[in-house]
């Protein structure tokens, strides 16, 4: 069972994956909504983007956990006050065999994906499971 438009050899590179993390945060986005938002989407973390959609950072469950927990007012505090900065992303043509490589070396949950220098995405550890089993979104129902 295959993936409409992919070829039959199956998936090769990052671009070729229909990403389930569409979520971007702005550089100057509160965190409390951060929060709402990593809650609502159901997703662990995301990237930080300027203006530009250029990556400037990237923000996690843990990120705002932490800010919580120490007692800072995530009303009060923007991404750019919590995310870490010089973030790991690829580019849409990395091969999915490198793509794995570095989230199982970086321990990432999340890895965001650039066209022409613009976050487009971010691949989850499940996209690229269901990816290297020639599923789509929405096919893990397979027996």
């Amino acid at each position: 069972m295959g993936i409409p438009g992919v070829p039959a050899e199956g998936l090769r590179t990052i671009g070729q994956i229909v990403p389930t993390n569409s979520t971007r945060f702005r550089f100057d986005q509160d965190a409390a909504s951060i929060a709402v938002d990593l809650v609502r989407d159901h997703i662990t973390g995301a990237p930080v983007v300027d203006s530009d959609g250029r990556i400037v950072g990237f923000i996690s469950e843990i990120d705002v956990l932490g800010a919580s927990r120490e007692g800072h007012d995530l009303r009060r505090l923007r991404a750019t006050d919590i995310m870490t900065r010089c973030p790991i992303s690829v580019h849409e043509s990395t091969s999915i065999a490198d793509a794995i490589d570095i989230m199982g070396t970086c321990h990432l949950l999340n890895l965001p994906v650039q066209r022409d220098g613009e976050v487009i995405s971010s691949v989850t550890r499940h996209d690229l499971l269901r990816a290297t089993m020639g599923l789509g979104p929405g096919m893990e129902n397979v027996e």
